[in-house]
């Protein structure tokens, strides 16, 4: 997994980098800079009518990197001129240096001190075929306004191909969120470490691309970097799976009781259980009660029914859960009063597995804490709203800070918790959270989330729950990569066709290659 950090601690590895292992700062930035350059460089060799590149310095070390970007671009003979918003008199130290050496090799400098200079700065975005923001790193935690903010403003006002550095100017590194505005780049090029405001969905729409360079440097060194999240690769995946022994049978396979469904919402039990026997599960059972399984029945193949006697949960449901490997739960459920007695029932009494997701989350809204004298041993899978009933806040502050918010779930509930999203994340007591960023726009589809929690019961059979939670994230946006893929298309998914796709990526995946 590779190390995400948040503002503070990147200031640390730079100052590890410096003062311990007696690496320049002034070098680390030349460093920084020639990946952004090389990585700009071939971007505008497949995209010639990009030239010539402005690039937008600020007054401290991200200008300086901007510097030396302008310079290795203009040292290749591409075309570049560089605004600087701020004065070239109060530049200082590592910035200083490398505004020097732009403006020593003959480089000009269009210096930006008030906002009636604005109109110099229109003519030089007329004349750019892309931009380069270089204002703000990781650093910036206040409201932008002034001349800052006027500046963004009239960059995202261009409609020019956009490069930022580090990270687009306004978003908080730490948690994703504008600053008042933020530059809509289509190309991020973050140093040395992903920060954790680049991986949030909030932030999503803003970075475009994000790649990472080197400074030149060990990405370890010694102890560092300490780091916040770790964000999840295709390889990390591939370690969990082993080839099935040619003795498996379909109870060794793992068996999932899928409590799921309502009059009305069958569809979302029959999601779970087709993507709990795609992922690998030997025996599914769908248990609902007595109306909905006589729908259910008309339709399953493969799946076995039982019907809950809300009357007798004991009788009726106790054998399926002490037989069963792991229980998935919630989707289609309902949130009358049968199915809350349900929920608590199956939580208290489940002394396995147990996914939670959807309606069966619901029933927990406002006593997440109950959730810790669980039977068994949780994972919740949650979308922002959902988790923002479990903790008593709304959707909007769960995405103001969704790492925050998925520690806080994960100690009050002693789960693991999988937070949905364009970058789903997962925690756990005792666990640096994980960032899953597979997947495509074209997940936003009904019945998505039911077949995640089929795919995460299936694999919670016979793996860690941690494991289990971040495994299943992946796999499931890697399946709707592959339809994106082929059929090319950002919308149109239907839920069964996410879980149909799961035995190619997994068979890809044990491989140790993905699905094109």
């Amino acid at each position: 997994m590779r190390p995400v950090l948040s503002r503070e601690q990147m200031r640390a590895f730079d100052a590890h980098a410096i003062q311990s292992c007696a690496v320049p700062g002034l070098l680390l930035m030349e460093n920084a800079g020639r990946g952004a350059a090389e990585a700009l460089a071939k971007e505008l060799a497949q995209h010639p009518e990009r030239s010539p590149t402005l690039i937008v310095c600020g007054p401290g070390n991200n200008g300086g990197d901007g510097f030396v970007v302008a310079r290795l671009l203009r040292a290749l003979g591409l075309p570049v001129s560089v605004a600087l918003g701020g004065s070239f008199a109060k530049l200082e130290g590592d910035a200083r240096t490398n505004a020097e050496a732009w403006r020593g090799m003959g480089g000009a400098l269009e210096e930006l001190t008030d906002p009636s200079e604005l109109t110099r700065f229109d003519a030089a975005l007329a004349a750019a075929g892309s931009v380069v923001d270089a204002l703000f790193g990781t650093g910036l935690d206040r409201e932008l306004e002034g001349l800052a903010r006027a500046l963004i403003e009239r960059m995202n006002g261009a409609g020019l191909w956009t490069c930022a550095l580090d990270i687009p100017s306004g978003i908080d590194s730490n948690d994703g969120s504008v600053h008042g505005v933020a530059v809509r780049a289509d190309l991020t090029v973050t140093f040395a470490h992903y920060k954790l405001g680049l991986l949030t969905s909030s932030a999503s729409a803003l970075t475009g691309r994000v790649e990472v360079v080197h400074i030149g440097v060990s990405d370890t060194l010694g102890s560092q970097p300490a780091r916040s999240a770790e964000l999840l690769q295709t390889r990390d995946v591939t370690a969990l799976f082993s080839r099935r022994a040619r003795d498996a049978h379909k109870a060794s396979a793992g068996r999932v009781l899928g409590i799921a469904g309502s009059p009305g919402k069958t569809g979302a039990a029959l999601l779970l259980g087709r993507a709990a026997l795609r992922a690998g599960a030997g025996l599914v059972t769908l248990a609902t009660s007595a109306e909905a399984a006589s729908t259910l029945d008309a339709r399953v193949l493969e799946e076995m029914t039982r019907v809950i006697d809300p009357a007798d949960l004991a009788t009726s449901l106790g054998p399926a859960l002490s037989s069963s490997d792991c229980v998935a739960m919630g989707p289609g459920l309902g949130l009358d009063q049968y199915a809350k007695e349900l929920v608590d029932f199956v939580v208290e009494n489940h002394t396995g597995p147990l996914v939670l997701d959807a309606d069966a989350l619901t029933h927990f809204a406002g006593r997440l804490g109950d959730l810790a004298r669980a039977g068994g041993r949780l994972i919740l899978t949650p979308h922002p709203g959902e988790l923002g009933r479990l903790l008593g806040i709304s959707a909007r502050d769960v995405e103001r800070d969704r790492f925050s918010a998925v520690k806080r779930a994960a100690s009050a509930s002693g789960a693991t918790v999988l937070l949905k999203g364009p970058y789903t994340l997962i925690g756990a007591p005792g666990r640096v959270t994980v960032v899953n960023a597979s997947g495509t726009p074209a997940l936003a589809t009904a019945g998505s989330g039911d077949v995640l929690t089929g795919i995460t019961g299936a694999f919670a059979c016979s793996l860690p729950l941690f494991e289990a939670a971040y495994a299943a994230a992946h796999v499931h946006g890697l399946a709707g990569e592959v339809w994106a893929t082929q059929s090319r298309a950002d919308r149109g998914l239907l839920a069964h066709e996410i879980a149909d796709a799961v035995p190619a990526v997994l068979a890809s995946i044990a491989a140790n290659a993905r699905v094109a």
